[in-house]
């Protein structure tokens, strides 16, 4: 039994911010869990269910959220997000730190649960791209995209970065190494909180 209880900390940010990146090394080095959503799109290629996403049909995903058992959920582009409470609970009573990739509206949900081990337990922060020029810069370097798809990347980030001031910590982000750095010493610092410690 660990002596204290685990940390939910909820990560958002533009995409081309660089917040999955951070996410899956904190996970890469079992320093925490990261959650797996759920999402009724298809599967694209390479990708598994169960590691990159819980993949559920419609039905599924609605009977699902009927009996209550999302903590966050969004619909996006026509196709239904969401992350179970099962990803979280269980890790933060056994002491393990949760890592939750999210946008801003699942982020705005999770800030709004009520369920005393979610309050006691979570941290935000939102990943800010350093100028809309670097932003631009990242998205269009991926070379998958249309230039379309960009512009709409651009604006959808754009509308994004507005809600930085809801959340308790911003991390304006630099190079990769220096973003980790300042990422895992968030981490460290809440593990120190003795809010979090077992018997304060």
């Amino acid at each position: 039994m660990s002596d204290r209880t685990g940390i939910l900390l909820v990560v958002s940010g533009p995409s081309g911010s660089g917040k999955t990146t951070l996410c899956h090394r904190l996970s890469d080095e079992r320093e925490a869990h990261y959650s797996i959503s759920c999402t009724t799109r298809a599967p694209r290629p390479g990708e598994k269910n169960g590691e990159d996403y819980h993949f559920l049909t419609i039905e599924a995903f609605e009977a699902k959220l009927a009996a209550g058992e999302f903590l966050e959920h969004a619909q996006v582009h026509g196709n239904f997000y969401g992350t179970l409470r099962t990803e979280v609970l269980g890790y933060l009573a056994a002491g393990t730190d949760v890592v939750m990739d999210i946008d801003v509206q699942g982020a705005a949900q999770v800030r709004a649960c009520a369920d005393p081990a979610i309050v006691r337990s979570r941290v935000d922060l939102f990943v800010m791209p350093p100028s809309e020029h670097e932003l631009h810069a990242r998205l269009a370097g991926r070379a998958t995209d249309s230039d379309e798809v960009i512009a709409l990347r651009m604006k959808n980030a754009l509308e994004e970065m507005h809600h930085w001031p809801e959340y308790t910590y911003r991390l304006l982000s630099s190079t990769r190494e220096e973003d980790y750095m300042r990422f895992k010493a968030l981490v460290v610092a809440e593990r120190l909180r003795v809010s979090r410690l077992n018997g304060a």
